[in-house]
């Protein structure tokens, strides 16, 4: 009998983990366009950056956890903002890293899911974006939050176990580029809402408190490795 789990097994992580082949090339162009129809115009943004607040409450509560602070809970709200909630020395390399996870967790989920996808995994990068789902609805504090999550994860479940190879790999394609090129705007944002005078409470402003280094410099990171990120995930899921 153990032999037989142990057999299953293998099969399974053979399956998750083997290599399956590129898409056309128009698929990759297609996806690209899908992505930039849902990041671009403000109505669509408005709805698909809950994705993105996923992506980013989820880079601080996992650097949290990493930092050996204590993760106590993720709230994601219906205006698109979250709040990440941890208990721990308030200052430091954990907090700062903890801070500084939010605004580069979903170019640097997508620059390693374009890395996943370069070299054919797309079953792998499709069942660690449900896993990971999985374990921060354990952590979502708020029904709003709960339904988001569930939601998201229901479609990876949904497309990884029913639809076809090439239904998962432009899913697959689609979601990289989404978070390749939504992880881009949300920096964009935060400058603006800090040119305006708002903002005060951002995770720039935080970091600047802790650090003693400027705001503005600590956008200049967000941008810079949201911008590197799209570059060198866009090379790597068109091939280049």
């Amino acid at each position: 009998m153990d032999s037989t789990a142990s057999a299953s097994f293998a099969s399974l992580w053979d399956e998750v983990s083997g290599t399956q082949p590129d898409p056309d090339l128009w698929v990759v162009i297609a996806t690209l366009a899908a992505a930039l129809v849902v990041v671009t115009p403000h109505g669509l943004w408005r709805l698909s950056r809950n994705a993105i607040t996923i992506a980013h409450e989820g880079g601080h509560g996992l650097v949290a956890l990493l930092t050996g602070r204590t993760l106590t809970g993720i709230r994601l709200h219906s205006d698109t903002s979250g709040l990440t909630v941890s208990r721990g020395k308030p200052t430091g390399i954990g907090m700062i890293l903890t801070a500084v996870a939010g605004y580069t967790a979903p170019p640097l989920l997508g620059l390693g899911g374009a890395a996943l996808l370069g070299t054919g995994r797309i079953t792998l990068l499709l069942w660690l974006a449900t896993l990971l789902l999985l374990a921060m609805l354990v952590m979502i504090r708020n029904a709003y939050g709960a339904l988001t999550v569930l939601v998201t994860g229901g479609t990876f479940v949904l497309v990884s176990w029913v639809a076809g190879p090439q239904v998962q790999a432009a899913f697959a394609y689609a979601v990289v580029w989404f978070l390749l090129l939504g992880g881009v705007r949300p920096a964009f944002e935060l400058q603006a809402k800090r040119a305006r005078g708002g903002a005060g409470d951002s995770d720039a402003d935080q970091l600047s408190r802790l650090t003693h280094v400027p705001a503005g410099l600590w956008l200049f990171l967000f941008h810079a490795v949201s911008l590197s990120a799209l570059l060198g995930g866009g090379r790597w899921l068109l091939g280049l």
